[in-house]
């Protein structure tokens, strides 16, 4: 009797002891790039409000699985790294791919021409060769092959490359030109053995392409530049009966996105696209772009794509600062929102409201958690480098890069759009499966994604003028931290 009452003792006072353990704080790493000056810098300690907005962490809300974040290899952005000093050069490339930088793990890369190159090309320049005997990619091997290897050289991990074509040959078009028009009926086997030729010609050159987007921007860009046109019938035609069964038959596994422009239209595309098991068999995806608005995500749109095919990729393909000149070494101007884009001149009426000023930061900012958090699985920016032009384009069309470069003075300008998008590419990694949570304040944007090695990243982003205290809970621990005014953080949870 006395033996039992002693274990009685021993459990009531373990229970005690037990309950008045306090949980282990969450132990993280914080990174904030801001309007105040960080850059990626990481933060060890805090000045927090008494009131602190609540993020809750609830990892058994499971989402898309990502396949990655980066930009593009373009043939204006490898003309300027040749042009760069050596120390530049693979600064700037271990700055995107190296383990020290934004460790890029989606890329995208263009077929033949597009206005980000600095004259018209085809690799079937001969006219009437339906059998693409004269082949050939050698205009790459100046420039976008060595860039595209010297950045394989610095990924630990690697990288996926999508490949897009802007327009077929003239001569395959019903317009004869490189801007608008339509393939031709009768050369529609040639064009997708086209797509065939250019993966053997890549991989002759060690470069291995996992995915295609069949055209890019299909319903056009008012023919400024390399464009060709295609109704969402139309290319999924080509893709069901043409494309698609080319690829096979050539032994290629590479992945065919449809699509490839702006979120407005994307229900009616996904919509013929997905129609039935026919339609889709050779569909593993749809790209978008984002210039149909500078603030608006088209949530709605997103999940209507992500519900008419839960199994297939979601991928934003192109993003920049379009229809600007970049400012040179001015910090301060990427988080004003003195911005403008296309559709501020040019936008009709009933869109212009989609168009207003914005600050850049914001824009990616907002764009990447609003995707991550309605199923996009990938996020790829446009052109890497540029120069303080926003060029080379052949067709004069500027825009801006997250790195611009002075090459006659080999000089490089880190813009604060190359660290925001390091807050994502560096610390989710592909694989992740983003996961839920739950925030006491609308305001403040978030997304957070489980890496492979058991490692959670959470992205807020604070746009407002007023710093915040955030209490990060995850199950019963928590920990409270500060995010500046104006500020994008990444914090890691181990």
């Amino acid at each position: 009797m006395k033996v039992f009452k002693y274990g009685i003792y021993i459990l009531i006072t373990f229970l005690m002891l037990s309950c008045d353990e306090k949980p282990e704080p969450l132990q993280v790493e914080v990174f904030e790039s801001s309007a105040n000056g960080n850059k990626l810098t990481r933060l060890t300690e805090f000045s927090t409000a008494v009131e602190a907005v609540d993020v809750k962490i609830i990892p058994e809300e499971k989402f898309q699985t990502i396949t990655g974040f980066g930009g593009s290899f373009t043939e204006a952005s490898a003309s300027l790294l040749n042009q760069m000093g050596k120390a530049n050069r693979t600064g700037i490339l271990e700055a995107y791919f190296g383990e020290s930088g934004a460790r890029y793990s989606l890329t995208r890369t263009h077929m033949n021409s597009c206005d980000f190159s600095l004259s018209n090309y085809s690799y079937a320049p001969v006219e009437g060769d339906i059998e693409l005997k004269n082949f050939s990619i050698e205009e790459d091997k100046d420039d976008i092959i060595p860039m595209i290897k010297d950045a394989m050289a610095l990924s630990k991990d690697g990288f996926k490359i999508i490949s897009s074509p802007w327009t077929a040959p003239p001569w395959m078009k019903d317009n004869n030109d490189w801007r608008g028009g339509k393939l031709l009926p009768e050369y529609r086997a040639t064009w997708a053995q086209f797509f065939s030729k250019y993966l053997d010609a890549y991989k002759e050159q060690g470069i291995g392409i996992w995915g295609f987007t069949v055209e890019n921007e299909p319903l056009g860009n008012d023919n400024n530049w390399e464009s060709m046109h295609f109704t969402a019938e139309e290319m999924t035609d080509f893709v069901q009966n043409d494309l698609g069964p080319t690829l096979e038959a050539n032994g290629h596994d590479v992945k065919i996105l449809g699509y490839d422009q702006n979120r407005e239209h994307l229900k009616e595309w996904v919509d013929a696209m997905y129609a039935n098991e026919e339609t889709s068999k050779y569909y593993d995806g749809t790209a978008i772009h984002w210039y149909a608005s500078t603030y608006e995500v088209f949530p709605d749109a997103l999940q209507y794509a992500h519900d008419k095919a839960p199994d297939k990729h979601l991928i934003q393909t192109e993003a920049c600062v379009d229809a600007e000149i970049p400012k040179w070494k001015e910090d301060a101007w990427y988080w004003k929102k003195e911005a403008t884009d296309w559709g501020w001149d040019w936008a009709p009426e009933e869109d212009r409201h989609l168009h207003p000023k914005y600050a850049p930061v914001n824009r990616y900012a907002r764009d990447i958690i609003g995707c991550l958090n309605n199923w996009v699985d990938g996020w790829i920016d446009w052109n890497m480098v540029l120069d303080k032009q926003g060029g080379p384009n052949w067709f004069k069309n500027w825009c801006v890069a997250p790195v611009i470069v002075d090459p006659n003075n080999d000089e490089v300008y880190f813009t604060p759009i190359y660290y925001v998008l390091s807050h994502f590419s560096r610390f989710i990694r592909p694989g992740a499966k983003r996961i839920g949570f739950e925030s006491s304040d609308s305001n403040l944007l978030v997304t957070v994604a489980e890496n492979l090695d058991g490692s959670i990243a959470v992205i807020l982003f604070n746009e407002g003028n007023v710093g915040k205290s955030v209490r990060l809970t995850l199950g019963e621990s928590n920990v409270v931290i500060a995010i500046n005014a104006q500020a994008i953080q990444t914090i890691i949870i181990k």
